[in-house]
């Protein structure tokens, strides 16, 4: 008996030997990995640092390169597919235009974030008293861009209508560049590029042709060629033009109901601009006329309305491009 008793006090201290062991183990992979992290986390820091100084082309050949002597941190950002693509790589901005955001960019209506002015209309004194490493800006800040350069370093970073596609991916990769987020956004423009692809599939996989307007009370048309402001929903998503002698210009052409009847799309997208800026909009009411329902579109229930805020004010970013696609591919598939 008094055996079994000392065997059994032996295995008990043995079992606390085994598990404190084990604890031990534990803990020293747990410090190993967060030194593993950290040193992950410096060399990421080291490899970014490595690449300046860093020249950057504005993805408009009209506006100068810019060179920056370390990473930004003070950053001021104007486009907000650019402001859209920063947070989407959790880089940290100062100051917006504060406007009417998007959804998924609601946040930066906080005070947390200073306010650069209007979209239109900067605040130069506000800007420069915030002494900042950076200034993105696009088309809506064209005018300023000179009196912008003269407080800091000013990168164009918005899309243009002749080569959309292209210049969208020219904007995420200077984020990529500047704050070393290259694999992010590899990851994501694949995503997006997946996303076209299903796209594609629905436009090729019959013959109808798809009509963009812009309603803002009075109704704009697209046409599908370079330097229309939606001409990459032809060129890029592959929707056939129902009419392909439309104006191809950022501002479209003017129709009324009777053209766009005569017109007669399968498809019709129309983009809310006055939801997109603010504005009380009636746009259901507006297409649900007579006239409008006499077409394809219309009765095939194929009238496809679109997330102003996406595609007015924050489209080129890495977040609203995806959403884009999926907006129509949720409509039409």
């Amino acid at each position: 008996m008094k055996n079994w008793k000392l065997m059994t006090v032996i295995l008990s201290m043995l079992v606390l030997m085994l598990a404190a062991c084990g604890s031990n183990d534990d803990a020293t992979s747990k410090d190993s990995e967060k030194e593993n992290s950290a040193k992950t986390e410096d060399t990421s820091k080291e490899e970014v640092a490595s690449a300046y100084p860093m020249t950057i082309k504005s993805t408009d050949s009209n506006y100068a390169d810019v060179t920056f002597e370390k990473k930004p941190e003070k950053i001021v950002v104007f486009d907000y597919g650019f402001l859209d693509t920063l947070t989407a790589l959790d880089v940290e901005v100062t100051a917006v235009a504060k406007g009417n955001f998007p959804k998924h960019l609601s946040q930066y209506a906080d005070d947390k974030y200073a306010n650069a002015g209007g979209l239109k209309e900067p605040l130069f004194e506000d800007i420069a008293a915030m002494k900042p490493d950076a200034i993105f800006i696009s088309g809506r800040q064209g005018d300023a861009y000179e009196e912008l350069s003269k407080i800091a370093p000013t990168v164009f970073v918005g899309t243009t209508s002749t080569d959309y596609w292209n210049t969208f991916k020219a904007s995420t990769q200077i984020a990529a560049d500047l704050f070393g987020k290259q694999a992010e956004v590899d990851t994501k423009i694949a995503e997006i590029e997946a996303a076209i692809e299903e796209v594609k599939s629905i436009s090729s996989s019959s013959d109808e042709k798809a009509l963009v307007t812009l309603y803002n009370e009075t109704i704009s048309a697209y046409g599908p060629g370079e330097g229309s402001r939606f001409g990459f929903v032809h060129n890029v998503y592959g929707f056939p033009a129902a009419d392909d002698t439309l104006e191809n210009s950022t501002h479209g052409a003017q129709i009324s109901y009777e053209q766009i009847l005569e017109i007669n799309p399968d498809i019709l997208f129309v983009v809310d601009r006055m939801a997109a800026t603010g504005e009380e909009s009636n746009i259901s009411e507006a297409f649900n006329n007579d006239l409008v329902n006499k077409t394809n579109a219309a009765k095939n229930g194929k009238i496809v309305y679109l997330n102003g805020a996406l595609w007015y004010l924050a489209g080129g970013g890495l977040t609203s491009e995806l959403e884009k696609v999926n907006e129509i591919i949720n409509a039409l598939k």
